[in-house]
């Protein structure tokens, strides 16, 4: 019995597109992460970028559970003496940037290095419906059926 060790030729690499209205933030960016990483394969490599390319949709209508959506805040530091800075998740999805809450939350769960830097530029997050990668033919990802919890109950 030998170990499999996929080569750069063995590598698959798929478009995938997920809507993410309504989708709870940390589930998807799970799942995200797992597909950004190569996990669901059976070809599966550590040293190797062998996950798909993910294109996010409608990222400013994520959902929090419970009171994150008001209580929930985001750290971080300026760099001088008493520069930490807080914003709540609500002040963000309303802001300029609210794909940032999801990019992040899938960068957070990635490890840290050069592979994992490669495989976070695989991922593309949109605000709004229109992305421009219809060349290549993503397959649509319905996260919502793959457990209920996926979605916020209303």
């Amino acid at each position: 019995m030998k170990t499999f060790s996929a080569k750069p030729s063995d590598i698959d690499k798929k478009w995938l597109l997920i809507d993410a209205e309504g989708l709870v933030v940390g589930r998807l960016a799970a799942f995200i992460a797992t597909r950004l990483r190569g996990k669901h394969k059976p070809s599966y490599t550590p040293h190797m970028d062998c996950g798909d390319n993910v294109i996010v949709v409608n990222a400013e209508k994520v959902a929090f559970t419970g009171n994150k959506w008001k209580d929930k805040k985001y750290y971080w530091h300026t760099g001088y003496p008493g520069g930490i800075k807080e914003r709540t998740a609500r002040a963000i999805l309303e802001g300029k940037n609210p794909e940032r809450i999801l990019a992040k939350a899938v960068e957070r769960m990635l490890p840290r290095g050069p592979l994992a830097r490669q495989q976070f530029s695989n991922l593309r997050v949109y605000v709004g419906p229109e992305h421009p990668h219809e060349a290549q033919t993503p397959l649509k990802m319905d996260v919502a059926v793959l457990n209920r919890k996926n979605t916020r109950a209303s």
